[in-house]
């Protein structure tokens, strides 16, 4: 009984575990060292990582047509996507960013104004009333009005500044998630190999399936989801453009996360008409500009079988708590970032329940297996 009471106190034992505690504390260190270091390239990297496996098919057609010169067409890939990204998001950032300015600068020196509401909006159903009475009193004495509601718009105006200023910074992480793309792809065979023996390392024979479950659910959202979304965006800034809406950037920027969550843009858009109704009265134009905000609302109808294919169903639910985490954890980026990592983590959660799980889309991934960095 002595015996095991001073077992533990055995010299040798005690020096096995001082030097297991060792190292398992200086690897710990290393890792969270290192985690802190690539901490500020983390969403970007994620980001180009999506881009990439997304794009990954596209990629190898354009490299059979280039010969099969990856870093040649890595480069012009890059490019070109650089190129289609930039031009559209800084004209609808630059609208925004203006029109927030413009905004909040004549609030505060005092000299904004409100044109008046036409006759045609008292006649509108259950708000008409209100909504003309609330107007016209704007429009004769704005500042009594901006004094009832000055909480309210101050907290808004402010929100609508910092959204803007994270909506510029995500385009930048955009153009270097782009970047990072290009070099993913000019790397794909290696980082395809990387990716098979790490998947093994951790999870096994079952593991090699891995690459191709991620590949799977990445190309779902990012083209069933993030692709509609986008398309959705520019379709109705276009709109909005042509028609002549003020701060019609503004809009636009207010539609990307609506449709990112599964919103439909009418949210924004509708809105958007009825003050083209009041403004104009009932032209050709504002008939067609209505017509127009309800075809691109409901445009995922037909755009989502068309983007979707045979992708990887991810419950909606999964994508907007992604969506919603992602931004209050990450800013706009995370729009985009939090919805595919939140269902990746779904899928894996899946298969790890019901090892016996069928994944036939998983199969043909597997035999590309996902660009990453090697």
């Amino acid at each position: 009984m002595q015996k095991a009471i001073d077992a533990p106190t055995d010299p040798k034992l005690l020096r096995s575990a001082t030097d297991i505690f060792i190292h398992v504390a200086l690897i710990a260190i290393m890792a969270v060292w290192c985690f802190r270091i690539f901490e500020p390239f983390l969403m970007p990297v994620m980001w180009g990582l999506i881009i990439a496996v997304a794009l990954f098919p596209i990629f190898r057609r354009f490299r059979s047509l280039l010969g099969g010169r990856s870093g040649l067409t890595g480069l012009l890939f890059a490019l070109i996507a650089l190129v289609l990204v930039i031009y559209p998001t800084v004209q609808i950032s630059a609208s925004a960013v203006q029109s927030v300015s413009d905004l909040h600068d004549r609030m505060e020196a005092g000299t904004l104004a409100v044109p008046p509401p036409s006759e045609s909006v008292a006649d509108w159903p259950v708000i008409g009333e209100q909504t003309h009475r609330t107007w016209s009193q704007a429009s004769v004495n704005l500042e009594s009005t901006l004094e009832e509601f000055e909480p309210q718009i101050r907290a808004l105006v402010g929100r609508l500044v910092g959204f803007i200023g994270g909506f510029g910074l995500g385009i930048l992480q955009t153009i270097l998630a782009i970047i990072i793309a290009g070099f993913l792809f000019t790397y794909e065979e290696s980082g395809r190999g990387a990716a098979h023996t790490l998947s093994v390392r951790i999870a096994g024979k079952r593991g090699a399936l891995l690459p191709g479950l991620i590949a799977s659910t990445i190309r779902s959202v990012a083209q069933g989801v993030l692709g509609v979304a986008l398309v959705q965006t520019l379709l109705a800034g276009l709109g909005m453009a042509i028609y002549g809406i003020p701060h019609w950037g503004l809009w636009t920027a207010l539609v990307l996360p609506l449709a990112v969550v599964q919103l439909p843009p009418l949210l924004v858009l509708a809105p958007v008409a009825i003050w083209a109704f009041a403004d104009a009265g009932t032209t050709t134009g504002t008939i067609v500009f209505a017509i127009y905000a309800l075809v691109v609302s409901f445009s995922d109808t037909f755009l989502k079988p068309l983007f979707l294919g045979r992708g990887v169903e991810i419950p909606m639910p999964v994508i907007l708590i992604g969506a919603i985490g992602g931004v209050m954890l990450s800013g706009v980026i995370g729009l985009f970032v939090g919805a595919v990592v939140l269902a990746i983590g779904w899928k894996l959660l899946q298969v790890w329940i019901n090892p016996d799980l069928p994944m036939p889309e998983v199969e043909a991934a597997a035999a590309e297996g996902p660009p990453s960095a090697g």
